[in-house]
């Protein structure tokens, strides 16, 4: 009988004490980190193909992609992506976590860029590169190529994470 009474009252407690919120952690989405602009696509939609973090400029970076593109990264090594396939990286930067000492999360957008993969008339590829920046999101760079050079060749070169 003492057994199922301190049981009783430990459950009690237990009750009591998580009945009220705690009012010293307040959630709240990192409205800081948001895209907003004139942009061709809603990248945050998408899968995520890789990400990384650059410690000497403090920043964070995300590149994602349509159906095609996620499909194609997570089943070929090669970087030859289909007509159809859109690849965007997010590059925003670093802000210390308020609710996590030591941690960092993403801060303001820097940039969103863009690749496209097009079908061509000659049975080749071309590929529309589109960079925007400023705030808010405004195009700042497009270039179409045959072949991929500078930032097109980067964004195609980064393999896909693993995922379990």
């Amino acid at each position: 009988m003492t057994t199922v009474r301190l049981v009783g009252a430990v459950l009690l407690i237990l009750l009591i004490g998580c009945s009220k919120p705690n009012s010293r952690i307040q959630t709240r989405l990192n409205r800081d980190a948001e895209i907003s602009g004139e942009l061709p696509y809603n990248p945050l939609l998408w899968d995520v193909i890789s990400s990384s973090l650059n410690a000497a400029d403090h920043t964070v970076r995300t590149i994602s992609g349509n159906e095609n593109a996620v499909d194609y990264a997570r089943h070929h090594a090669s970087h030859e992506y289909p007509a159809g396939s859109v690849l965007a990286m997010i590059t925003w930067s670093q802000q210390e976590d308020p609710r996590w000492f030591g941690g960092r999360i993403p801060g303001s957008v820097q940039s969103v860029e863009f690749l496209e993969v097009q079908a061509a008339l000659d049975d080749e590829q071309t590929y529309l590169y589109s960079m925007y920046s400023g705030t808010p999101l405004r195009k700042s760079a497009s270039i179409a190529e045959k072949s991929p050079t500078c930032r097109s060749a980067y964004l195609l070169a980064q393999k896909a994470a693993v995922m379990p």
